[in-house]
């Protein structure tokens, strides 16, 4: 039997199949390319136009972060928002990240570095992560990515991350206040079409745990 198929996998299986989709970031109308393999490849899924929705405009400078990034909605937003500002997209899937650099070519983005978890450099900080995070990769697998890429935060930078509330958005919420009590303020920022949108902000002058080994996005 023939396992299923995961956005998540680093090399899907199945033929390379690219489709043209209309959608809007940035406040622009854009067409962009996606493929089979990868997460949402129809439209912007709701999640992520929830956190889109209610996020504040991105840092302008800085290391910026796209965590799990899919084919790029997330990144190509901050990329555009903020041209001045190295936004970093993160996935395992490597058919996703050839279709971020597809579509950042298309728009003239030349700020975007689409990278698997192991190819960020280590000595790197974020001003800002955003990220719609792989649930469906498992609670541990998830936390430990968190554990990684939180403590990289500058200090007075956030991370917002949007999550289904049936998915586990609010033990998640509690866990993240567990993990780390000192380092973040963890709050709940937005509630819309059955997601929430938590904010994590690193505290200033308090360190946090060194990163565990790379985990994927």
């Amino acid at each position: 039997m023939v396992p299923p198929e995961h956005y998540f996998s680093a090399t899907p299986g199945g033929e390379l199949v690219l489709r043209t989709i209309s959608v809007q970031l940035a406040g622009r109308h854009l067409d962009v390319t996606t493929a089979n393999g990868i997460f949402s490849p129809e439209r912007v899924d709701t999640g992520t136009q929830v956190l889109l929705g209610h996020a504040p405009s991105p840092p302008p400078g800085g290391n910026l972060l796209d965590l799990g990034c899919g084919w790029g909605p997330i990144a190509l937003t901050l990329a555009l928002e903020s041209p001045r500002a190295t936004v970093w997209a993160v996935d395992v899937n490597h058919r996703a990240l050839d279709l971020v650099r597809r579509n950042a070519d298309a728009l003239g983005l030349d700020n975007i570095n689409a990278v698997t978890p192991e190819d960020v450099p280590d000595d790197a900080l974020f001003t800002a992560i955003w990220s719609n995070p792989p649930i469906r990769v498992g609670k541990n697998e998830l936390h430990s990515m968190l554990v990684h890429w939180l403590p990289r935060l500058e200090l007075g930078s956030d991370a917002w991350l949007v999550v289904q509330r049936n998915l586990g958005s609010d033990s998640l919420h509690r866990w993240l206040q567990a993990e780390f009590p000192t380092e973040l303020n963890v709050t709940r920022a937005a509630t819309n079409k059955g997601y929430r949108v938590l904010r994590a902000r690193r505290r200033s002058g308090t360190e946090m745990t060194e990163p565990i080994g790379v985990v994927g996005a």
